[in-house]
C-alpha cells in the first residue's frame, strides 16, 4: 500500500502552533494541546480553503519540522470542505474510541466525521484530477 509524506507542524500534546511557510517553520502561537502530530502534505492543495492539504500522523509526538511517512489509513471529513487526511506508521484499521480526541478537537458545526482509507482515497484522486 501507497504512504503520504507530511511535515509536522504541531506535536502531538504540545500548545505551540508553527506553520510551513516558504520552505521553513514560522511560529504561530499557542493553542489548546494537539491530539496528533499535526501538518501538511507538501505540494498538494485542497480547493476548500487553497492551503495545502492537512494531515495527521498517529503515534509518539514528533517536533514540528519532521518530514514523515506514514499508510493513509482514513480521512477526517469536514463540512467546509478542509477535509484531515489521517496517516499511520502501520496498517492498523481506525477506531472511533482512538480518534475521539480527534474528532473532539474540531468545532461541532464542522461535522467531523471519520471516513475510511478508500473515501480518503477517492478524494485524493479528486484533487489531482482537478
Amino acid at each position: 500500500m501507497k504512504r503520504l509524506r507530511m511535515v509536522v507542524e504541531w506535536s502531538k500534546g504540545s500548545p505551540l502552533r508553527y506553520a510551513f511557510k516558504g520552505g521553513r517553520l514560522v511560529p504561530v502561537g499557542e493553542d489548546a494541546p494537539a491530539p496528533v502530530n499535526y501538518g501538511l502534505i507538501p505540494g498538494l492543495l485542497n480547493p476548500a480553503d487553497g492551503e495545502e492539504v492537512d494531515a495527521c500522523y498517529l503515534g509518539p509526538p514528533l517536533p514540528p519540522g519532521t518530514e514523515v511517512e506514514g499508510f493513509l489509513v482514513g480521512m477526517v471529513a469536514l463540512s467546509d470542505g478542509d477535509h484531515k487526511l489521517v496517516l499511520s506508521p502501520g496498517l492498523k484499521p481506525l477506531d472511533q474510541e482512538t480518534l475521539a480526541p480527534l474528532l473532539a478537537w474540531f468545532a461541532p458545526e464542522r461535522n467531523p466525521t471519520l471516513l475510511g482509507p478508500e473515501e480518503a482515497w477517492t478524494w485524493l484522486r479528486g484533487l489531482s484530477e482537478g
